[in-house]
């Protein structure tokens, strides 16, 4: 494997305390995926990381097929849930067609890691991180597509969607509509957040609500249409950073 092998697993820490370590993550997560996670539920969970919304998926009763492509992440999800019979591991990433991309590299910062060539939102990314963070290198990927992971496992009951600026290009590889999804979101890339909800909106009506950052509290009381949260988003400074979007379909 290319690159440095001590800041390789020094970024892996620097996850393992930032997801594992907060008191009452996990229960606060759980309680928040309640809403859409009940025990035999199926998720895809694209873009694993270390698998913290894996881990409480798991914990609701779910079957998880999770995504995740960085060899470092692979090795630790392997070795968390290499015998949980629900857990199913694909060492892939997700995009708009199948084949091979490459994955640029951050070791020292592995939740940057990205599909993305987009290096505007690279340097926007940097300029606003507390962190030092750079792109060390490339390794190829196998891509597969959201319609291929239905086909092999079923529509999932939720899919949660955290590739680094390569969202929409995941959701270009969906054909049908599913319950219900999140998709990551930054306030200084409003475009691929709107390019993100013209996707669902090709695939079926969805209404929307946001959280800010990995507090797993909804911004707003009710949910609301793709018009309203377009018209919510451009008035969101540079203050606002980063959160999830999730979408769910109306019947």
């Amino acid at each position: 494997m290319a690159g440095n092998a001590f800041n390789r697993w020094r970024g892996v820490l620097r996850s393992i305390l930032m997801y594992y370590y907060k008191p009452f993550n996990r229960r606060r997560l759980q309680r928040f995926y309640q809403a859409f996670v009940s025990p035999g539920a199926l998720c895809f969970d694209i873009g694993a990381h270390l698998g913290n919304r894996t881990d409480a998926w798991l914990a609701l009763g779910a079957r998880v097929v999770a995504l995740e492509p960085q060899p470092a992440c692979i090795t630790f999800l392997k070795k968390k849930w290499a015998n949980h019979p629900q857990f199913t591991l694909l060492p892939v990433a997700a995009g708009a067609q199948s084949g091979t991309a490459a994955l640029q590299v951050s070791e020292r910062t592995p939740t940057v890691s990205t599909l993305s060539p987009d290096k505007s939102w690279q340097q926007q990314l940097a300029d606003k991180s507390r962190v030092a963070v750079s792109w060390d290198y490339e390794i190829p990927v196998e891509v597969v597509t959201l319609d291929q992971l239905i086909k092999n496992y079923g529509i999932p009951d939720f899919c949660k969607i955290d590739v680094e600026d390569f969202e929409v290009e995941v959701l270009k590889g969906l054909s049908q509509p599913v319950p219900a999804l999140s998709f990551e979101y930054f306030a200084y890339t409003p475009h691929r957040t709107f390019a993100c909800m013209d996707e669902l909106a090709r695939i079926g009506t969805y209404v929307y609500n946001w959280s800010y950052g990995e507090s797993q509290r909804w911004a707003s009381e009710q949910w609301v249409s793709d018009e309203t949260l377009r018209a919510i988003f451009r008035t969101f400074g540079p203050d606002h950073r980063h959160g999830d979007v999730y979408a769910r379909l109306q019947s």
